[in-house]
């Protein structure tokens, strides 16, 4: 899994900031979601990604805030759903993420969340299902933030994703 966590920190690291990796294309737009393919290393990263519709409290400095379902072509990660945002989380207070009646606990690594692996085929299932994505965590300096992400789109660009790097 600690493969899979700094493989996709790298990723992520694309759509917000310049690096020594190559930028990522968008391939597809689906409503609220829009599919990104990128190389890292060789390898062929294919990700489905929204952006916070809302954010709370509204005086915190978020920055980007962005919900993904990452897949690589070698396998190291299929259908993997995290959250980034423009701060460092605790990692000794895991997240949630919500889904109508449906919730699942993130852990944090830096900047991103996760679901546990055991989790991902359920959290998936249900970003393509639903209608809205909540996730709350606990910023570094103790602030507890809410975001909203529409799931409008998800389902057509997550299996876009996934295919794209079969």
């Amino acid at each position: 899994m600690l493969f899979r966590i700094a493989a996709i920190s790298l990723v992520t690291m694309g759509l917000g900031a310049t690096s020594a990796i190559a930028s990522p294309i968008a391939v597809g737009k689906y409503k609220d979601w829009t599919v990104f393919t990128d190389t890292i290393n060789g390898d062929a990263i294919c990700y489905a990604a929204t952006e916070a519709t809302d954010k709370a409290p509204k005086t915190a400095d978020h920055g980007d805030v962005w919900f993904y379902v990452s897949n690589w072509r070698s396998g190291q990660a299929r259908n993997q759903p995290s959250l980034k945002v423009g701060y460092e989380l605790r990692g000794d207070l895991p997240g949630k993420a919500k889904i109508g009646r449906s919730h699942w606990s993130l852990f944090s690594v830096g900047r991103e969340a996760f679901a546990q692996d055991s989790d991902d085929a359920k959290l998936v299932k249900q970003l393509k299902r639903g209608r809205e994505l909540r996730v709350e965590a606990t910023s570094e300096r103790n602030t507890r933030v809410t975001y909203h992400f529409s799931l409008s789109g998800s389902s057509a660009a997550i299996s876009r994703a996934a295919s794209a790097c079969r």
